[in-house]
């Protein structure tokens, strides 16, 4: 089969497409045949070294959606030609043949494509940790969504209209921001604006917000606390590097910061967000957006268009 290896850490062209064997499944394993993979901005971190060691060669990736192709011994659940997405991989993603845990394998409903179910593992789950396990966000609350227009961001917007919160999303294109209101936000503005953040405290007459889903701290955190309600949250999702904030603005609060990764899920979470996003898939509360598809062999292209933070929505590989 053809899959992406990187045998070293560095710029995207240290992504290789090249032959390997085929996957075989053992015991609660499962072969799927990818249709579709998702691309996350994690695996551009770690392709650049910046996630801590990591044995080489290896396949990047945990997001994949196609078909069960071969079950290993005790697996019950699926058969061949099951149609299926998986939040994590035993032999990464980025290949036409991805060995799983049959444990982190979830049902892909009919109505949902490949190239949908490709952005549930990292960036729905991911929205779902940050808003309800994380943020602990409730109806009638007035949530920030600082970077809507990613997998992410449009995934939180989505899930928190639904669940009774005022959205408050921003993106800093027209585009971006026409489509946070499509997908349910209430109000979009443009981050790149030098008055946005006094536009959030007029929209909450002044109070501020409840709760805040950042998606680059490094930028935002201390501008993030400023405009807080009192007991706010700040759930950190994405960060590129160290940034100086004034803690009295927590104490004025009794505010939290709040970080979070999806990698410290415990199997019981795993479980409980994606049997949420399955019916959320179903009801059709949660309609992943993807922004662009490109051929397994371009994945250096995909880390590219990720690091320039342009895209409206999720970025998938065809193998």
């Amino acid at each position: 089969m053809q899959a992406i290896r990187v045998h070293q850490f560095g710029e995207p062209d240290v992504l290789q497409f090249e032959t390997v064997p085929d996957p075989v499944a053992g015991p609660n394993q499962v072969v799927i045949k990818a249709h579709a993979i998702g691309v996350n901005p994690v695996e551009t971190y770690v392709r650049a070294g910046k996630y801590g060691p990591k044995v080489f060669p290896y396949t990047p990736g945990t997001d994949v959606a196609g078909v069960v192709g071969s079950v290993g011994a005790g697996v019950t659940r699926f058969k061949a030609g099951d149609r299926v997405y998986t939040a994590s991989t035993i032999s990464g993603a980025y290949a036409q043949l991805v060995l799983a845990d049959v444990g982190k394998i979830f049902p892909l409903p009919a109505a949902v494509s490949f190239e949908q179910g490709a952005a549930m593992g990292v960036p729905a789950a991911t929205a779902y940790k940050a808003l309800f396990f994380r943020g602990r966000v409730q109806p009638a609350e007035t949530i920030l969504i600082h970077g809507a227009t990613g997998g992410v961001g449009l995934a939180c917007v989505q899930l928190a209209r639904a669940h009774g919160c005022v959205v408050i999303g921003t993106g800093g294109s027209k585009a971006g921001r026409d489509l946070i209101l499509k997908e349910g936000a209430h109000h979009a503005l443009d981050h790149a604006s030098p008055d946005y953040l006094d536009q959030v405290m007029k929209l909450t007459g002044g109070r501020g917000v409840d709760a805040i889903i950042e998606m680059l701290a490094n930028v935002n955190l201390d501008k993030d606390l400023g405009v807080l309600a009192k007991f706010g949250r700040v759930v950190v999702v994405g960060n590129r590097g160290r940034i100086e904030i004034d803690p009295r603005q927590t104490m004025a609060r009794d505010a939290d910061i709040r970080g979070m990764t999806l990698m410290l899920a415990t199997d019981a979470d795993i479980v409980a967000i994606h049997s949420a996003l399955g019916a959320a898939l179903e009801n059709g509360t949660l309609r992943p957006i993807i922004d662009g598809k490109l051929p397994l062999a371009d994945a250096a292209k995909a880390h590219r268009e990720i690091l320039e933070g342009n895209s409206h929505g999720k970025i998938v590989l065809a193998p």
